[in-house]
């Protein structure tokens, strides 16, 4: 607003002398206003007229703190009322008031109770102004907790959805009185007619930009005098009003701004100054100059350097030559200029150009700008997250999940499935999704396809023909604390507080910790579960956990004489699925007996591809073969029973299976049921199969003795390559097809390494002979589809029993699992307090006892890369995706990187707010490619002897005059976790110079090229990408090695720096979005 005014200004006195301007406003400074749009008239300034309109509402009283000493009979301190805070006692004197508006009403009315009750028949509304989601949580848990004062309580807050904020205009129910707890949105933006009570805190958020970082950050902070009179207006509108407000008189008077900070002083001048360029108006510091609150002549170079680090401002080639007030305009700048989106996401838009995914980029940068259409309702937090989660599958981006739900939507109109408006709702309250935001997201995608057009940039409606991998391009161990002793006889309890999560499989108890493990799909691959997520979430919402158990003593005393106490420190394993509770046998030299195996090299017949290197067979050896060819003849001899209850997951039963036109029936566990049909997982073989309800029959229970015969096995040291991760969602399609061509059908020879939670990681062979075998492994890696990698710990510790187990003094091995008399013993006490247990002879329990968790011990914490925020905590959104992030690979050590579309930070300073991640894929040395890549300038970090290259400085580049950097705050230091070449740096910069030409002026640029050409260079630099990205062969691992001097700049001697500058910028006009970089030439 105040740059519009400038502008204003500056043309009323220039070219539009005549033209006449109205400004008009409730709680406009009108002096203030008139005096900057003054007229110089003979030798003297006049101020524009002022007209005032008077209005005439309904008399509000005002209350302050010194008014309601008889509400509050506690001392309330002066110095903490004067912290923009609220405290406890606050909290309280705005519920009493609410409590004392019935005496009130009452009173003013005239009128008798209703209907037997202490309140009359119509109860005024109440508006409480609240500044965050915070505390009006914190509110409405209190009134709530009121049930006897009949009370309706609804939050008014940006992100509360449009179903939720319109409740706020309906009637209460009779003898009922509606609380409305709102943010500032209630201040202008949404009009109550039926509020009476206005109690304000006098507190609001404010948008400022932190003074270190630049980071955007939200502060608390006391609301002006003109927004309070706002609030204060809000009442009266229909009879008469009050006003209460929690601060004292002599502090309105005394401290109370009559005005908010103009918005130039606090928010980044990023887009008011590329506006200054677009228009051409001068040096931007000599215009802002002129605005009604011109801002600092610091934080003007602050946002030139920042533009051009952004790339809107072209960095001087000649670094001696750099203004630090000005820069000149390059393309992207032009662009940005023109887009009604902030920087980041405008350049998003532009390099989705560059590398021919405009289409989705559009999609992530008009949802990113607007109110996210994601629905968190309140109180259903867990289903809204677990509904995003589902929309963005396996890429851990908040971003993929925005653009595939906008994707189902658009595709569900263009159907014709969503014609009637009611349809369209239904539809986004089944997604968690709000029809009026991602409609408004739908315009502005429009508006943005329409802006970019005039530069020549188009969504290509014709998609090239593309594999599937086109698409892809673009554990589960929980630990809760504090359980009571004696958990087991709890197990119900908190297999019911997980339900919401997913399906237990299984609960260990010991002593105050129990661990939970969830069932897992034996036919999908390897990676934490749904569930855990969903569990860890519970933990970060602070879902309660509660159980209601007996005291220790008591058990103790009424159970077999106190015989029982040598079970409260007993591991005890409770099996859902075989529906046992056991002790665990502690042993540190064994298997578990159904893992056990004979030898460690298998013959194997393989059945069920999962994915590359994880399948299912079953062995093929004599003895094997026996048991199967006996087990099978016992079934076909039943007398089969329909199944007893209703087909559910992981139930175990007969089901059918046609073999050579002969069809027989064999042990099966229930994946999952869908109608009158159910996929079942054939236990003795690892296949699966599609078969109706009807035909699932009941399993005897001695059939169920007998170990389940198929193994699952996952092939050792080895990982999806480079490519495969960025081609697929975790191995590509081609992979998938040539591991399945090499395996499927076929009778492979595997060598056992470890056993691992009942799977077995081997080295397999593709022939039944050791001497002339090929080992399936070293085929993936040589054909550039896997790459060697590190086995988890597990595992290693698993091969290192087995080879004691199988080695010549194997028999000699102690075994140190509990006695068998001493197993049976305990076995029996658990049977007789399960018994008692049940059957209520323990009474009804009379305690409660709180659960602290679910904990991960492999959830991630991440940290900043920049120097300004390096010991900065960092702490993501608890909408994001990624609010959970939990390492499915805690072996590998390579860095990660997680890229967030918007940070703020908090009002301290001291934590950093993550929005909208997206978590990088798990490729070595991703991290500094990326950084090396999009950096405006770098440093290669090189050894001591000059050998090789142990890192990167990424930044805007230093000062050669001063030795200074030009933002150091913004400088990023990163170690090396894999070796980099020299020619790896050469491809850096050939990829920078085609980004380059896709983002140019000039009569070669961008806006002179045709569609055939541009998609030419969009291949171009998609394949570049790709090559640096996936190379042939994978890059060595390094030991990290930091710079002795981190974060300085020109640590390289002179004589190795080779410049690389293509003719444009060796001319002096270098306007393009990415100078290359300096390379280091490196000592042979």
């Amino acid at each position: 607003m105040d740059f519009l005014l400038l502008v204003v200004r500056k043309l009323l006195r220039t070219n539009s002398r005549f033209v006449k301007v109205v400004l008009m406003s409730a709680t406009i400074n009108c002096k203030e206003f008139a005096d900057y749009f003054a007229v110089p008239v003979q030798n003297k300034v006049n101020p524009a007229y002022i007209f005032e309109v008077e209005g005439k509402p309904y008399a509000v009283e005002e209350y302050y703190l010194n008014d309601l000493e008889h509400v509050h009979h506690s001392r309330l301190s002066p110095h903490l009322l004067e912290e923009p805070v609220i405290t406890k006692d606050i909290y309280e004197v705005a519920v009493s008031l609410i409590q004392m508006f019935d005496d009130l009403d009452m009173k003013e009315s005239g009128t008798k109770t209703w209907s037997g009750t202490p309140f009359v028949s119509e109860r005024s509304s109440v508006l409480v102004f609240l500044p965050g989601l915070g505390e009006i949580n914190y509110m409405h848990e209190l009134l709530t907790n009121m049930v006897h004062k009949r009370l309706q309580v609804y939050p008014l807050h940006s992100s509360v959805t449009l179903e939720e904020q319109n409740n706020v205009f309906l009637s209460p129910v009779p003898g009922y009185r509606k609380v409305i707890l709102s943010t500032n949105i209630a201040e202008s933006s949404v009009t109550v007619p039926d509020v009476k009570y206005v109690i304000d805190f006098c507190l609001t958020r404010t948008l400022v930009c932190d003074e270190d970082t630049n980071y955007q950050s939200l502060r608390l902070s006391w609301a002006s005098k003109t927004s309070c009179d706002q609030r204060k207006g809000r009442a009266g509108r229909v009879s008469k009003g009050y006003c209460y407000r929690l601060i004292h008189k002599d502090f309105w008077d005394r401290s109370i701004p009559d005005h908010v900070i103009p918005e130039m002083l606090r928010c980044p001048l990023g887009s008011t100054i590329l506006k200054v360029k677009l228009l051409d108006m001068g040096e931007p510091r000599a215009l802002l100059a002129t605005a009604l609150s011109p801002p600092s002549l610091s934080d003007i170079e602050r946002t030139i350097l920042l533009l051009k680090e952004v790339g809107a401002l072209a960095v001087s080639g000649q670094r001696g030559d750099e203004n630090p007030h000005d820069g000149e305009l390059t393309f992207l700048g032009r662009v940005l200029a023109q887009l009604p989106v902030n920087q980041q996401l405008g350049k998003l838009i532009v390099l989705g150009h560059a590398f021919g995914c405009l289409d989705e980029c559009l999609i992530i940068a008009a949802s990113l700008s607007l109110k996210n259409f994601f629905v968190m309702p309140f109180r259903q937090h867990l289903d809204g997250y677990r509904n995003k989660v589902d929309f963005c599958g396996n890429s851990k981006s908040d971003c993929a999940a925005l653009v595939e739900a906008f994707r189902a939507w658009q595709t569900c109109r263009q159907r014709g499935e969503l014609r009637h408006p009611k349809d369209e709702l239904d539809w986004g309250r089944l997604n968690y999704i709000q029809i009026k935001r991602i409609r408004e997201v739908a315009e502005l995608y429009e508006e943005l396809k329409t802006r970019i057009s005039q530069f020549n940039m188009y969504v290509d409606s014709r998609r090239p023909v593309m594999d599937q991998e086109y698409t892809y391009k673009q554990r589960f161990i929980l630990q809760l604390k504090h359980v009571p002793p004696y958990g087991f006889l709890y197990y119900k309890q908190l297999q019911s507080l997980f339900r919401q999560c997913g399906q237990v499989r299984s609960i260990v108890f010991d002593g105050a910790k129990a661990f939970v493990e969830f069932s897992r799909n034996p036919t999908e691959r390897f990676k934490t579960l749904p569930a855990v997520y969903m569990a860890i979430k519970m933990s970060q919402l602070k879902v309660s956990l509660e159980l209601s158990v007996h005291s220790a003593e008591e058990i103790e005393g009424k159970v077999q004489g106190g015989a029982v106490s040598k079970l409260r420190n007993t591991r005890v394993n409770v099996d859902f699925q075989k529906q046992t509770v056991d002790p665990v046998q502690v042993s540190f030299n064994t298997l578990d007996r159904s893992q056990k195996i004979t030898d460690l090299f298998l013959t194997i017949d393989v059945t069920e591809v999962v994915e590359v290197g994880h399948f299912w067979g079953y062995r093929i050896d004599e003895k094997s073969s026996e048991i199967l060819k006996k087990l099978t003849a016992e079934i076909s001899r039943l007398k089969l029973v329909p199944l007893p209850v209703h087909p559910h997951p992981d139930l175990v039963c007969l089901a059918p299976f046609a073999d050579f036109d002969k069809e027989s029936y064999f042990r099966a566990q229930i994946l999952y049921v869908s109608g009158n049909s159910a996929e079942v997982f054939f236990v003795d073989y690892g296949n699966r199969a599609h078969v109706a309800l009807d035909v699932l029959m009941e399993i005897p229970c001695q059939f169920l003795e007998l170990p389940f015969q198929a193994l699952e096995f996952k092939i050792c040291k080895m990982r999806p390559s480079a490519r495969c991760l960025v081609c697929g969602e975790h191995w590509s399609g081609r992979a998938s097809r040539r591991f399945s061509s090499l395996v499927s059908g076929h009778a492979l020879l595997v060598k056992v390494f470890s056993v691992v939670h009942g799977v077995l990681h081997v080295d397999a062979y593709l022939s039944s002979a050791l001497q002339d075998a090929v080992n399936v492994r070293d085929v993936l890696v040589k054909e550039g589809y896997a790459e060697l990698a590190e086995e988890p710990y597990e595992s290693k510790q698993s091969h290192e029993v087995l080879k004691g187990l199988f080695s010549k003094s194997a028999e000699y091995v102690t075994d140190m699992s509990e006695p068998s008399a001493l197993k049976d013993d305990k076995k029996y006490l658990i049977r007789i307090l399960l018994e008692s247990f049940s059957s209520n002879k323990l009474g009804n329990p009379n305690c409660k006892a709180i659960l602290h968790g679910p904990f991960n011990p492999y959830e991630l914490r991440c940290h900043s890369l920049t120097r300004i925020s390096k010991f900065r905590r960092v702490r993501i959104e608890k909408e994001s995706i990624n609010s959970v992030i939990i390492s499915d690979s805690p072996e590998d050590l390579h860095q990660r990187m997680l890229v967030a579309a918007s940070l703020s930070v908090n009002a301290t300073g001291s934590t950093m707010l993550l929005r909208e991640t997206s978590l990088m894929p798990h490729i070595p040395g991703l991290p500094a490619l990326l950084s090396m890549l999009f950096a405006p300038v770098m440093e290669l970090r090189v050894d001591r002897d000059g050998k090789c290259y142990t890192g990167v400085l990424c930044g805007l580049g230093w000062n050669p005059t001063t030795g200074a950097p030009l933002l150091p705050e913004h400088d990023m230091e990163l170690a090396f976790d894999v070796q980099f070449s020299v020619e790896d740096a050469i491809e850096i910069n050939i990829l920078r110079a085609a980004i380059n030409k896709l983002v140019c002026d000039g009569p070669n640029g961008s806006m002179c090229l045709g569609p055939e050409r541009i998609t030419q260079l969009q291949d171009n630099a998609r394949q570049k990408l790709l090559g640096l990205f996936c190379p042939l062969k994978p890059r060595e691992k390094i030991v990290p090695k930091w710079h002795e001097k981190p974060y300085e700049w020109n640590q390289v001697d002179l004589k190795l720096v080779m410049e690389q500058a293509d003719r444009e910028s060796s001319r002096g006009k270098n306007t393009f979005l990415y100078q290359l970089h300096k390379l280091i030439v490196l000592r042979s």
